[in-house]
């Protein structure tokens, strides 16, 4: 029924086009994602450029996971009964009118509102480009497009920080922030021609109608529970978790209605596919760990040793090269080793941050960027064998006319473990600073603490994982 194997038109296309289609977007699906993490260290040039509060700061960072997350299932969906070019089209346009309205913005409130729509735009873009790798490639063709797409998320949400640090560099301690939304829009604005020159014509799915008030409750779910993640630091009381409860209810009476609509928004036999489950209970717990590594340690560098926004960039630098060049290699062997691939990546990221979290406990000072780099080699490494072999396996089951809302549920899981990973993190964190009258380094060792949990859960369900797959081969 989910075969990857259904051939699907554009199949005929030549190699050549085929990637040069899905580099355009990967270009554009960079850009969003390296949005989620090149504002951190253009935190402090915006407080001093707009005289933000804490609150609104959190709000830019905060309010564009929400939205981003609020909109990938519905996006895909669209996606697959209509036009994936179209609907790219218009998330890429908006992405590029909203980088530039927020690099413009002359208050913080219209920073926000403009963050808010900038959201919406990267979560429309991206399940579209799962889409296009289901669409266009096939077998081990398309385990090297999933591997460059791994590559992508795993550099921009490193390489962010860096490359924020170096236009604030240049553009001032308080105009440089609006650099980081303007360098989107030369981008932008060559990426639409060449999205409309090279992507494919529309190939629709079986079912066209489309599920509103699926979106409505599958909507209102995923923002009762990603809001109290987001929010934990300014919202002080528990009442907050009962958001949680209504979530899950809401999401419960979505599953109910799925079952029963004429064209479902999620086709939730997906779910019977062990690839697929478990490929995105993984992705959920990795991503808790995988990018509050990078929060906690830009904090650390800046706020506590006094690292330049430049610096706290570089020291981050070796794990993306890392995952970007061990990505691109994953993406070619997954077909070869399947999920012991994933398990092995998982134990070298755990590798690393243990080797992180010594380095810190010996050199807790200025050079800590040092005495890091080779430790977050490795775990680079390791992510880079995670990310994009997890994404290949995990949507290789599923028809390509169901690419894009399949891709879409999957990085939604990524983005609830996300916002569950920085508010586990944080709360740490935040907490030990309080408790330690300022000690950085022990903050940062704990917040570490808890990654390692996340990864290492992970780790447990991919372990878990190959041992059913042996017991079941070996009854056969």
């Amino acid at each position: 029924m989910h075969s990857g194997a259904a051939r699907a038109p554009d199949q005929e296309w030549d190699s050549r086009r085929r990637w040069q289609a899905i580099s355009v977007c990967l270009v554009s699906a960079f850009m969003t994602l390296l949005d989620v993490s090149i504002v951190n260290v253009a935190l402090p040039s915006i407080r001093e450029g707009l005289h933000a509060s804490d609150a609104q700061l959190q709000w830019i960072l905060s309010g564009y996971a929400l939205t981003f997350g609020l909109v990938l299932v519905p996006a895909g969906r669209l996606g697959d009964a209509r036009s994936r070019r179209a609907v790219f089209m218009f998330g890429l346009a908006l992405f590029t009118v909203t980088s530039a309205g927020a690099g413009l913005a002359p208050t913080i409130l219209l920073l926000v509102l403009a963050r808010l729509v900038q959201g919406v735009a990267g979560g429309i873009l991206n399940p579209q480009v799962a889409g296009l790798i289901q669409q266009l490639f096939q077998g081990a063709e398309r385990g090297r497009a999933f591997g460059a797409l791994g590559a992508v998320i795993g550099i921009a949400t490193a390489v962010g920080p860096l490359l924020g640090g170096g236009l604030i560099a240049l553009g001032g301690a308080e105009e440089g922030w609006r650099w980081v939304f303007y360098v989107n829009i030369p981008v932008g604005v060559v990426a639409l021609v060449l999205a409309w020159r090279l992507l494919p014509a529309p190939v629709y799915g079986e079912r066209q109608g489309l599920d509103p008030l699926g979106v409505l409750l599958l909507g209102a779910g995923v923002v009762c529970v990603l809001l109290p993640f987001v929010q934990d630091q300014q919202w002080h009381s528990d009442l907050k978790w009962l958001l949680l409860l209504a979530g899950a209810a809401l999401i419960a009476v979505f599953v109910g209605w799925e079952r029963r609509a004429r064209s479902p928004m999620v086709d939730l036999r997906l779910f019977r596919l062990r690839s697929y489950t478990l490929g995105t209970t993984i992705a959920l717990l990795y991503f808790a760990g995988f990018t509050a590594i990078f929060f906690i340690l830009t904090l650390y560098l800046q706020n506590g040793l006094g690292y330049s926004a430049l610096g706290a960039g570089l020291a981050m630098t070796p794990f993306a090269v890392g995952s970007g060049i061990a990505s691109a290699v994953g993406g070619r062997i997954v077909s070869r080793y399947g999920r012991p691939l994933i398990a092995a990546g998982l134990v070298l990221v755990v590798i690393g941050l243990a080797a992180v979290w010594v380095a810190v406990e010996l050199k807790p000072g200025s050079g800590v960027a040092w005495a890091t780099a080779a430790p977050l080699l490795v775990a680079g490494i390791g992510s880079g064998l995670v990310i994009a072999p997890n994404q290949t396996l995990t949507l290789s089951e599923v028809r390509y006319t169901e690419g894009g809302s399949a891709a879409g549920v999957l990085q939604t899981g990524q983005r609830v473990g996300t916002a569950m990973g920085i508010a586990a993190v944080g709360a740490v964190f935040f907490a030990t600073i309080a408790d330690t009258r300022g000690d950085w380094a022990t903050a940062f060792r704990h917040g570490l603490i808890v990654i390692l949990a996340f990864v290492l859960a992970a780790l447990a369900a991919a372990v878990a994982d190959l041992v059913a797959g042996r017991r079941r081969r070996h009854r056969r």
